[in-house]
């Protein structure tokens, strides 16, 4: 299993990024791949899905999320496609916090889930995730973003870049728009 790759972005699309690596140009399927610099050095948690017609390599910033992406998968009838677009629409923190409060009508809505798809993710994960600690504030602040005209790949980038001392809804919007 490949768990990591390090090498230069040759190229960056809508949903995958071309990595040189001992120079072989791998593609990576990427939620966020215009977070990468064409010529820059890139290293991405990784995690290769082998299915019959072939293998697909998703990369992620950092082991966590692709950590909560592995754990998407792991419910069934969600795979690596469904799961990408998921941690797309919304950060992995706002995602473990509704799973955590069993939180459907924020999976339908914001994530855009079928009402099915929703629940056996709440079934199965919610126990894995347990009640978690986050207040639900970057949920909120990703919302207000898009409600102010951010896509949703602006939005998200947007909350990557808080520093962790912003605490609370108010603080994080602020930090979130005086970054962007």
């Amino acid at each position: 299993m490949i768990r990591q790759i390090r090498g230069k972005v040759l190229s960056v699309g809508p949903v995958h990024a071309i990595i040189e690596v001992a120079g072989f140009g791998i593609e990576v399927r990427m939620c966020a791949p215009d977070t990468l610099s064409i010529g820059s050095e890139a290293t991405l948690a990784t995690h290769l899905a082998v299915k019959q017609d072939g293998m697909d390599l998703y990369g992620f910033l950092d082991a966590a999320d692709r950590d909560f992406f592995e754990r998407i998968i792991s419910v069934s009838g969600i795979g690596p496609k469904t799961a990408l677009s998921v941690l797309r629409k919304a950060p992995r923190e706002a995602l473990e916090g509704a799973i955590g409060k069993r939180d459907l009508s924020y999976l339908t809505k914001v994530v855009g889930l079928g009402k099915k798809s929703a629940e056996k993710m709440l079934a199965e994960l919610a126990d894995k995730i347990g009640p978690h600690s986050h207040d639900g504030a970057d949920g909120e602040v990703f919302d207000t973003l898009v409600a102010l005209g951010y896509t949703e790949r602006e939005a998200r980038r947007a909350l990557q870049d808080i520093p962790k001392e912003a605490v609370g809804k108010e603080a994080r919007l602020k930090a979130a728009l005086s970054r962007s």
